[in-house]
């Protein structure tokens, strides 16, 4: 073990990892361990990062142990300096393998106590003082389906022991959840802190005192305090330093984070959780506040007919569900005042009352209604230049609007606030290059081009578990056989495998039309069909997949990262074309526009790289461990027809590449 006495030993902590992680070394102790030269690599080079207080670019290849090479270096050098050390990852999965399964190992390891809190964003817990008082109120605030649904959140209350909602063992609905969960201006550490039976400021005093807190990227960004960032040498606490696992979504996570968005759906729940003149429930219904009903009411028209507006001068096309703004005041807004005379209500209104709870109810609704008022002005007004800012059309009809905003160029304010002077990140991921080891390209979208970069590959043996084909005879998408070559070559490829596959797509149309044709002879193979938005949400997909091995799961953007299937039960993925993002998107055109005005290829130096990080991506879904065996087919011919191809060919593992030219009569 690294106990106390080693770390004074004058050794530095990058020699430590490497002997800890060596053959013979610390880790030699632990079950199931296996000497991994990379892994030891990377858990060096961490440690010398830290030690060193400066910042870390590391992509890892899947089967590293990446998690242990970053979580064993980074809470020795946290306990042994003092500094937080917080762990940021992008999915729940991850989260749940660090606290349950990564983490009590490295305290074995680590030779010392330390504490580690998982904080979530406050909507995930139950608040309850809150809770007390829709019970109290539940008559004028919910349906009789919803108060059963409180009472049984009550029951659930009396016995739980962290009061998120992952703990619940049934989905409330919006409405009723959000009028029990914590809220920033009702549970706050005066109100409910010295309550102690409060789940969100227990677990935000837990993070506080312990060493290691792990936490979702979200919730990172929503928690920086960019305006007083520089003020101190850490990032969420006053002296800590962050590992960022899954680092490959940063950029869209920060962009969504540091940019605005505002739903029709979502401010005429806000105004009507005040006042439903439908339905006549409300906060504001219980307190008798009728001017302040009256204010809604009014908002609440208004509302619909500035979004019905909106959708109206946005022009989103047949198909399409983004209309690019790029002009100010698109509409006239005519939400200004209805939006400021509420606030200005329900200010008078909680100066009225005494009950600290129901007053800060009142606050939190004006906060909000707040909040939607500045968002307004801001996406009328375009005063950021740096923003790009478009209209989203929203559910089935389209008819459901949303106003957007997002930085162009992320790397401009993500730079600052991640590698700043004093500060130290660490990025990892397994998919980070397009088949540089410098890793320029994510360097450059992240704003961490001086950072330094390492790149580590994979332990498995590609050459022996993987092969790689390419279809050059695929017609174009365009034309008219396209459609039935397709379903052709991935049943040809699924007779290959038996089933057993994942099966790729870049658009739901042709993953439909797919469907169709492949579905009889899924049936007469005794293949599971499973096919993503019909039946089962996303979870549910995989398990059916994972419990029938010979199923075949079709798939579009959520399946391409962050699924993981080891075994037999994935021995084909199947990748039906190049995975280019649609150019029209107005974020997309915006920063394809910016590389231009830069006198850049925006083509070679966007479109291509994030293809290829999203093809490797997609490829990855395969190989899961060393026992693994299957195919990697690519229906698009591109990559050995055009140019640019040998940049997807060059990103692709080290497997033997057939390229197919026709198929088969017997096939």
């Amino acid at each position: 073990m690294i106990l106390p006495s080693d770390m004074d030993s004058g050794q530095s902590l990058a020699a430590e990892m490497r002997s800890a992680f060596s053959e013979n070394g610390l880790l030699a102790e632990s079950p199931d361990f296996e000497y991994r030269p990379e892994q030891q690599e990377m858990a060096e080079a961490v440690g010398r990062t830290l030690e060193t207080e400066s910042s870390l670019v590391v992509e890892a290849g899947t089967g590293v142990g990446k998690s242990l090479a970053y979580l064993l270096p980074a809470v020795n050098y946290g306990l042994e300096s003092g500094r937080k050390a917080i762990f940021s990852t992008h999915t729940i999965n991850l989260q749940e393998q660090l606290l349950r399964k990564d983490l009590p190992l490295v305290r074995k390891l680590a030779g010392r106590p330390f504490r580690a809190a998982l904080l979530k964003g406050r909507g995930n817990y139950v608040c309850p003082a809150r809770l007390k008082q829709a019970r109290m109120n539940s008559g004028d605030l919910f349906s009789s389906s919803e108060s059963d649904e409180l009472e049984a959140i009550w029951k659930w209350f009396e016995t739980t022991q962290d009061g998120t909602l992952s703990d619940l063992d049934f989905q409330p609905t919006p409405k009723v959840w959000q009028m029990v969960c914590s809220e920033a201006e009702i549970c706050s550490s005066r109100s409910c802190g010295a309550r102690g039976d409060c789940f969100f400021q227990e677990a935000r005093k837990e993070a506080a005192d312990a060493e290691v807190v792990v936490i979702n990227h979200t919730l990172f960004f929503a928690l920086l305090d960019v305006d007083n960032l520089l003020e101190h040498d850490g990032y969420l606490f006053a002296d800590d330093f962050v590992v960022f696992d899954e680092a490959h979504t940063l950029e869209a996570v920060a962009s969504n984070q540091l940019g605005l968005r505002l739903t029709q759906a979502g401010l005429r729940f806000d105004l009507q959780r005040l006042h439903n003149p439908r339905s006549r429930k409300g906060l504001l219904r219980s307190l008798g506040a009728g001017k302040a009903m009256a204010a809604v009411e009014r908002a609440l028209a208004e509302s619909e007919e500035f979004f019905d507006l909106l959708g109206e001068v946005s022009e989103f096309g047949d198909h399409g569900r983004e209309f690019r703004v790029r002009e100010p005041e698109v509409v006239p807004n005519s939400l200004a005042a209805p939006l400021r005379e509420l606030c200005a209500d329900l200010g008078s209104l909680a100066d009225t009352i005494d009950n600290e709870t129901t007053r800060a109810e009142v606050q939190e609704g004006a906060r909000r209604i707040r909040d939607a008022h500045t968002a307004v002005r801001m996406f009328l007004d375009q005063e950021d230049e740096g923003c790009v800012y478009w209209v989203e059309a929203g559910g089935a009809e389209r008819t459901s609007y949303a106003m957007r905003a997002a930085p162009i160029d992320v790397a401009e304010r993500l730079g600052p606030l991640l590698f700043a002077e004093g500060k130290t990140a660490v990025l990892t991921s397994a998919t980070l290059g397009t088949g540089d080891p410098g890793l320029n390209y994510f360097r450059q979208r992240v704003g961490g081009d001086q950072v330094e970069a390492l790149q580590i590959g994979s332990p498995f043996n590609y050459r022996e578990q993987m092969n790689i084909h390419v279809v050059k005879s695929m017609p174009d998408p365009a034309s008219s056989d396209y459609g039935e070559a397709l379903a052709k070559w991935i049943e040809h490829f699924l007779y290959r495998s038996d089933g057993r596959a994942f099966v790729l797509f870049t658009s739901y149309r042709s993953l439909q039309l797919v469907a169709k044709e492949i579905k009889d002879v899924c049936r007469e193979q005794g293949w599971q069909l499973l096919i993503q938005g019909k039946k089962y949400p996303r979870h549910r997909l995989l398990q059916e997949f994972r419990d029938d091995e010979r199923s075949v799961l079709l798939g579009t953007d959520s399946f391409w990262t962050g699924v993981d299937v080891p075994g037999d039960a994935l021995s084909n993925v199947i990748v039906t074309r190049l995975p280019f993002a649609v150019p029209d998107h107005p974020l997309t055109a915006a920063r394809l526009e910016r590389i231009e005005e830069r006198g850049e290829n925006p083509f070679m130096n966007y479109s291509v790289p994030e293809a290829v990080i999203k093809l490797r991506q997609g490829v990855g879904r395969l190989i899961r461990s060393t026992r693994d065996r299957g195919m990697v087919v690519i229906l698009d011919n591109r990559v050995v027809t055009r140019r640019y191809g040998r940049a997807f060919l060059n990103a692709l593992p080290d497997a033997p590449i057939e390229i197919v030219d026709q198929l088969l009569e017997e096939d």
